[in-house]
């Protein structure tokens, strides 16, 4: 016995090994969306996986998957119609997890708006938010009415989408998620309208996934970072109202009317596999934006995902 005291004590003075460091850009402010990657470092998650994790919200939406592409962040939370058109222009980046599994981004009208349909847009001001993949998806759902990007006036109008709609600025915005912006008007007293763009001829998608530089990346943390991840999007599907509570509470500016709606609305639109790849969706979708002609050819999906797993 005498002999096992001075490893004992050895162990207790051996100190922790230290925790993985890994920063995740995020693609907006926090809110809903991001609610599997709050609740993951909450209730110790990340810590489990010997993970330490940055959450980052960004100044400019469009700077997250750039800036994982130069390695200045493991990952970021892009949009997956964004990550076909970044991979063309040459971006390295690959898809190597998923967060919200299905589409949110809409045309978004007011309820008592004449614009009835997308082809009713000529001549209209529509706002955005992202450069790139939003003008790409409008141009998409207007083309079987005739129309093109050059018969509209785009505005950036950046964070604020349903503002500038109520306001006036604007006649349609696109971006516009169906789990925030239409909850956000609703509570102003505002009807809104969406079209869901998966029902104006869009194949379905991914919207929220995460994106990493597949020549930097850390397949095992990264792995070890989703399956964090996974466990607390099945806690929050077991015990919607205490994942509420316990999201609400990591800021006082979230634990308002707003977000307590669309946590609601989001939680059947995470993704419960989070590392699982469905390679049919992303050659689908390739395969759309090909015949579209907003890509000048086909990716093999290899190209665009990865499943870190394996």
């Amino acid at each position: 016995m005498k002999r096992a005291l001075p490893f004992a004590f050895a162990l207790l003075a051996t100190p922790a090994m230290a925790a993985d460091k890994m920063t995740v850009l995020l693609d907006w402010f926090i809110n809903p969306d991001h609610g599997p990657l709050i609740v993951a470092e909450e209730l110790g998650y990340f810590a489990e996986q010997n993970l330490e994790v940055e959450i980052v919200a960004p100044a400019d939406p469009a700077d997250p998957p750039k800036l994982a592409a130069a390695g200045k962040a493991e990952l970021a939370i892009g949009y997956q119609p964004q990550l076909h058109l970044q991979i063309h222009e040459g971006l390295p980046l690959k898809r190597v997890g998923t967060l919200v599994a299905t589409p949110l981004n809409c045309l978004l009208v007011l309820n008592d708006s004449p614009i009835k349909s997308p082809g009713d847009l000529k001549g209209k001001k529509v706002g955005f938010s992202v450069a790139g993949v939003e003008e790409a998806l409008l141009g998409a759902i207007m083309a079987p009415h005739g129309l093109t990007i050059d018969d509209i006036e785009l505005v950036n109008v950046n964070w604020s989408l349903s503002p500038s709609l109520m306001s006036g600025q604007v006649d349609a915005v696109i971006g516009a998620f169906r789990n925030f912006e239409l909850n956000q008007m609703e509570i102003e007293g505002v009807d809104g309208r969406c079209f869901y763009l998966e029902e104006e001829g869009l194949p379905s998608y991914d919207e929220l996934i995460y994106v990493a530089n597949p020549d930097l990346m850390d397949k095992d943390m990264i792995a070890r970072f989703l399956a964090a991840t996974e466990k607390a999007t099945q806690y929050i599907i077991n015990h919607p109202r205490k994942s509420w509570l316990i999201f609400r509470d990591t800021s006082p500016e979230l634990n308002d009317e707003l977000n307590a709606k669309a946590w609601v609305d989001t939680l059947p639109r995470f993704a419960l596999r989070p590392a699982a790849v469905d390679a049919g969706r992303y050659a689908r979708f390739e395969t759309f934006l090909k015949d579209a002609g907003l890509v000048p050819s086909v990716n093999p999906v290899d190209m665009i995902v990865m499943d870190v797993t394996e």
